[in-house]
């Protein structure tokens, strides 16, 4: 039932035995990735992570805060313990010491590709204790199953995916159960076990800001409402004064907890629930005259420390071009201002506004029985359901905004959908059970029937009548005989009105009961409805885990009619720059693929994904879109040795370097305004065939890209499958770059920066051939002479 709590211990059996099974089947769906194709990291982020863990299972805590990692951001470096949310790698670390310390020798990628799966189980019983304290265990059970199966969060926590979220979806789901835990009981308990979690969210995950800004919106909200009490209190405040100090502990957050706009509205709030409490205080303890004046000087110093909060918070940022905010919490905000400020904010694909079908694909039916959850949440209003209301409806406003953010919307997604779901099968299963009996038909009674019914109901009296008379007549009967006839009146007396009693209260409860009973045929109908739909989400959620989400991108798969073909050109050309290059080389490459080259080639790269240095990732823009020997100047400069780039339009892969080009050329030229977008396109359109402008076809993405392409064509035209036309310029040399590798399908270009010694020879034989047919050749001593002083 949606509102029960169980049903005693056979109950309780039941509901541990539905969420072991829950566990289960979280955990066994995301093993798809594992089964198909390999227990392996997957996409780019994770691969960061999984190195980080094994510097901290190697080193050692200690080491792992002060760690100065100097193969990345070369040659700025990065220190590692200060910029990076440690929750994801101390948890994985501590579960692989647990194991080994049982003797269960597990490596560490082992334990980082299946950490995700375990933490799928642990949110989805979050999520049945966050749906239970709202509206029951039925609605709790029903929460629990449909997480650990919603496409949405599959996505982003198959075994392999290595990230964040993999643990920070758990960390959300409870803290957001004990802040309602002691919201329904005024526990402090639960409110200090509220702000521990809180600080696992924040140790885990930069998403801890929708917790510390969607709390304080929900409390605001009471009281707005007229529903302020101490358990209120009790669930907010400490949350505020010990989930800020937590947070501050951990060092990529640190003073950022008190002095960045995203935390600024939970000590806004918090000035405003104690002037509330105070009020209430005093008006207990006062009469209502100096009731009337204390709240006038309570509103009056509440309202003057409020301005003169928000005052020093916006003198503390007015120093910020962002007034305090991060670049993604502003594109949040405000949805145009990646676009136009941080372009490689925008350059992410993660970050880009959901289409429809997105909705429809990751979270499914969910996506129509939500808003009948919201509806039941009403019914009757709460603290604790007008929180999962409010969750719901910032979520979906978020996760609109980025895709990235339908994650957190899944758990929204699954509590009203299992609230909704809960409602309508306790009210279908309730119609059917208290289906009202119709009565037998018989004949109608004749009137001589009627007369002896009627004689007969009030027989009792006349016959009390008749016996009294004779015993008046007869003299006096036995005593015994009196008895038995007083006891007789008086238990049909009492049986009469048991019946009556009995009768008023089924006629006061039956109004209620015709109300949600509805006819057998259309609960039983409704009933199969439900089942058919929930088995369709079922069937999408397999299929999604199979077949959508289990695929790593380091090793991509490909149906065609010849069978299955695999491409591994990733893993082939990290093992070649790990086997054929000095271990102090440098490499470069677009930031996408930095983490994954100093994991699995172990060389110092340029830029990464951890994007903290615009400029930068602006100059390796810069230099993939200048002419061949400007970006050799700058490289040079870098000390760069190798590039490599990632070209699909030999096999059709679309997420390759020059379907990311333009991203580059806007990085660049938001830094470096001699790059500019309009030169690399014709007429605003992105073009590589005969119509590219030359800005384009000089490019060095181009170049690299396409070199010897022509070659490897089956037709010898150059025909790009992504692109599906044919290049513009197919036969070319490189004088700066020579090719080095090429992978099987063409996928990674490995190329060498040619040393300038070699160059500069190059131009001084080309500047002799002159002389020598004038007749004014220098002899070879002077000629030997010039070369030194040139070299």
């Amino acid at each position: 039932m949606a509102g029960g709590n169980g049903g005693g211990p056979l109950g309780l059996l039941l509901s541990v035995t539905i969420l072991v099974l829950i566990g289960i089947l979280a955990f066994s769906i995301r093993l798809f990735s594992v089964i198909k194709y390999e227990s392996i990291i997957h996409e780019f982020d994770p691969y960061f992570n999984y190195r980080v863990t094994q510097y901290l299972t190697k080193a050692g805590i200690y080491e792992f805060w002060n760690w100065f990692d100097d193969r990345t951001w070369y040659p700025l470096g990065r220190v590692i313990g200060g910029t990076v949310y440690p929750g994801l790698t101390l948890t994985a670390g501590t579960m692989w010491w647990l194991v080994n310390a049982i003797n269960i020798p597990l490596s560490v990628e082992t334990v980082c590709v299946f950490t995700a799966p375990v933490f799928s189980a642990f949110a989805a019983w979050a999520t049945y204790l966050l749906t239970k304290e709202v509206k029951g265990t039925g609605a709790g059970l029903t929460a629990a199953a449909l997480i650990a199966m919603v496409p949405s969060y599959i996505s982003r926590s198959v075994a392999g995916s290595y990230d964040n979220e993999a643990v920070a979806i758990f960390a959300l789901v409870f803290t957001f159960y004990l802040y309602v835990k002691t919201l329904n009981t005024g526990s402090l308990f639960y409110a200090t076990l509220n702000a521990l979690a809180y600080f696992y969210m924040v140790c885990s995950w930069g998403g801890y800001t929708f917790i510390i800004n969607l709390i304080p919106i929900h409390v605001l909200l009471c009281i707005v409402t007229g529903r302020y009490s101490s358990r209120l209190y009790i669930a907010y405040a400490p949350l505020v004064i010990l989930g800020t100090l937590l947070a501050a502990l951990v060092p990529v957050v640190g003073f950022n907890a008190v002095m960045t706009s995203e935390h600024f509205a939970s000590f806004l709030v918090f000035v405003i629930l104690h002037v509330v409490a105070l009020a209430h205080y005093i008006r207990r303890n006062l009469t209502p005259k100096m009731y009337r004046i204390a709240l006038a000087f309570v509103v009056t110093v509440g309202t003057a420390s409020a301005l003169v909060l928000v005052a020093v918070l916006m003198a503390l940022v007015a120093a910020s071009p962002t007034k305090g905010w991060s670049g993604r919490s502003l594109s949040l905000l405000d949805p145009t201002y990646a676009s136009k400020y941080i372009p490689i904010i925008a350059s992410v694909s993660e970050h880009q506004p959901p289409t429809w079908p997105s909705y429809f694909m990751d979270i499914n039916i969910l996506a129509f029985l939500a808003p009948a959850g919201i509806i039941a949440c009403f019914l009757p209003l709460s603290d604790s359901s007008t929180f999962v209301v409010l969750y719901m409806v910032t979520s979906v406003y978020f996760s609109g905004v980025m895709v990235r953010l339908m994650l957190v919307l899944a758990p929204a997604a699954c509590i009203m959908a299992g609230i909704a779901l809960s409602a309508a099968f306790d009210t279908l299963t309730g119609s059917i059970k208290f289906q009202p009996i119709s009565p037998s038909p018989s004949p109608a009674p004749s009137e001589k029937e009627e007369t002896s019914i009627l004689a007969s109901a009030s027989k009792p009296s006349s016959l009390s009548g008749r016996e009294a008379a004779k015993d008046k007549s007869k003299d006096a009967g036995s005593d015994k005989g009196k008895e038995q006839l007083k006891e007789k009146v008086t238990r049909r007396n009492r049986r009469k009105e048991k019946e009556i009693a009995e009768k008023v209260v089924v006629e006061k409860k039956s109004p209620k009961k015709l109300l949600s009973v509805l006819p057998l045929e259309a609960s039983a109908v409704g009933i199969l409805l439900l089942i058919i739909l929930t088995s369709f989400y079922v069937i999408h959620c397999v299929w999604a885990a199979a077949e959508a989400y289990s695929a790593p991108s380091i090793v991509l798969t490909s149906h065609t009619a010849d069978g299955l073909h695999v491409f591994d050109d990733f893993r082939e050309a990290y093992a070649w720059l790990s086997h054929n290059t000095d271990e102090n080389d440098k490499v470069a490459s677009w930031w996408d693929y930095g983490y994954q080259t100093t994991a699995m080639a172990n060389r110092t790269v340029i830029v990464d994904n951890n994007t903290w240095n615009n400029t930068h990732i602006a100059t390796v823009g810069m230099a993939m879109s200048s002419p061949e020997r400007q970006a050799w100047e700058i490289y040079q400069s870098l000390d760069v040795k190798y590039v490599f780039v990632v070209f699909g339009g030999l096999v059709g892969y679309p997420s390759d370097d020059i379907n990311k080009f333009l991203w580059m050329v806007r990085i660049g030229g938001g830094v470096f305004p001699h790059i500019k977008e309009p030169d690399y396109l014709r007429d605003g359109q992105y073009r590589i065939d005969d119509q590219a402008t030359p800005t384009m076809l000089n490019s060095l993405m181009y170049k690299l890209s396409y070199y010897r392409f022509v070659e490897a064509t089956l037709d010898g035209k150059g025909y790009d499958r992504v692109r599906r036309t044919e290049i513009g310029k197919k036969y070319f040399k490189l004088t700066h770059f020579e090719e080095v590798f090429t992978t099987h399908h063409w996928m990674v270009r490995i190329y060498k920066l040619k040393s300038p010694k070699n160059r500069l020879r190059g131009k001084l034989k080309r500047k002799t051939k002159p002389s020598v047919k004038k007749g004014k050749s220098s002899s070879p001593a002077k000629q030997t002479k010039t070369k030194k002083k040139s070299s």
